[in-house]
């Protein structure tokens, strides 16, 4: 049994893997600010995911913006998994400070207090992104690999949104392992690729074994249904159960690696379990890539709401094309399967989503903050 410290921990990710390492007989503290954005206004009365490790955990109400809060926090732990953060894509570039504050110098206090104190800390787990890659790994018909550049504005506005290298010639989209180069395209990818050097980098040098996972598009019962900042399949399930139209952006091919929240716990538990993952860091995904529209489509279709689907051609600066997984290394080292594909998990996901009250589309709030700030086209 291992006294472990979840941070972030009354969130999506950090509640449903708080839930299964009680059920492993291993003793749980959480340190969560209790987000409005993601639990609604009054989260100790209504937030479901609060409500649901409130009782089983030792919960301190703080942040991780606050020394004292961390030294809290710290005491006595075996082991900690950092998920707090800000998460929004979109958000992060135009709400830099904010980002930065939680997403850096949150991490750069734990580690700070780590290696200037006592402590029983064994190994921490860092959260990082897929979006750390910026867009993903290619293949030039006479170069080979190559990881082209973030896509420029005049391209976009001219509907071309697919990548093309320097030499306009069309690539090919290949698997992201993780020695693909590291190039984020947003203020959030640059926090995490942050967070995760500096993880990778203090840790060993005071004793204390590093461990990184590069989670792709996260999804599954239990993720918020308010927050309009992340979050494809809830944002379009607000949507299609207000009966609102979706508006698809770029040309409704653009791709991501959902995968499903129960795999991203199994995976995190290998990390903490396993001292083979120790000093690695992991891509955590299926390796399929599906695209925006299929989603969408999937989605009606499980609603039974026949919402109309506009492709706008509109998109988000920050925003990648392509990005999937290549998990040879966490199969290897770690014995890790994806059990949930899209099919099922999409069935699983919008039979939840069935069971919770309709939320607010907030969706044209957040569209509105991004265009005024010149973010969206």
């Amino acid at each position: 049994m291992k006294n472990i410290l979840i941070t972030g921990g009354a969130g999506f990710i950090g509640s449903n893997l708080a839930l299964k390492l009680i059920e492993k007989g291993h003793k749980i503290t959480v340190l969560d600010n209790l987000s409005k954005q993601i639990h609604g206004e009054n989260p100790e009365i209504t937030s479901p995911l609060y409500k649901s490790v409130k009782d089983k955990v030792t919960f301190i109400k703080g942040t991780v913006t606050s020394r004292e809060d961390w030294e809290k926090a710290l005491e006595n732990q075996n082991v900690v998994v950092h998920f707090a953060a800000e998460t929004g894509t979109g958000q992060s570039m135009y709400c830099i400070e904010k980002y930065v504050e939680v997403n850096i110098q949150g991490t750069a206090i734990m580690l700070d207090i780590l290696a200037n104190n006592e402590n029983a800390v064994e190994k921490i787990v860092i959260a990082s992104s897929r979006s750390i890659y910026g867009e993903g790994k290619y293949k030039h018909p006479k170069l080979g690999i190559v990881y082209p550049s973030h896509r420029k504005e005049n391209d976009m506005l001219a509907g071309n949104f697919e990548l093309t290298y320097s030499d306009n010639e069309v690539l090919e989209l290949l698997a992201t392992d993780e020695n693909s180069k590291i190039h984020p395209s947003s203020v959030y990818g640059i926090t995490k690729q942050n967070q995760e050097q500096m993880i990778m980098t203090v840790c060993p040098t005071i004793g204390i074994a590093p461990v990184g996972f590069r989670y792709q598009n996260v999804y599954g019962p239990g993720q918020s249904l308010s927050n309009p900042y992340t979050g494809i399949l809830s944002i379009f399930s607000t949507q299609i159960r207000n009966n609102n139209p979706i508006q698809i952006f770029e040309d409704g091919n653009e791709t991501r690696d959902f995968v499903f929240i129960d795999d991203v716990v199994e995976a995190t538990i290998l990390g903490i379990e396993k001292k083979e993952a120790d000093g690695h860091v992991f891509n955590v995904g299926t390796g399929v890539a599906t695209d925006v529209l299929e989603v969408a489509n999937a989605l009606i279709k499980a609603y039974n709401i026949d919402v109309p689907v506009t492709v706008t051609g509109r998109f988000r600066l920050g925003d990648i094309r392509h990005n999937y997984a290549d998990l040879s290394k966490i199969k290897e080292n770690l014995g890790f399967e994806p059990k949930v594909f899209f099919k099922e998990g999409i069935e699983q996901f919008s039979a939840w989503v069935l069971k919770q009250e309709i939320q607010e589309d907030k969706l044209s709030k957040s569209l509105e903050e991004m265009k005024k700030k010149g973010l969206l086209k």
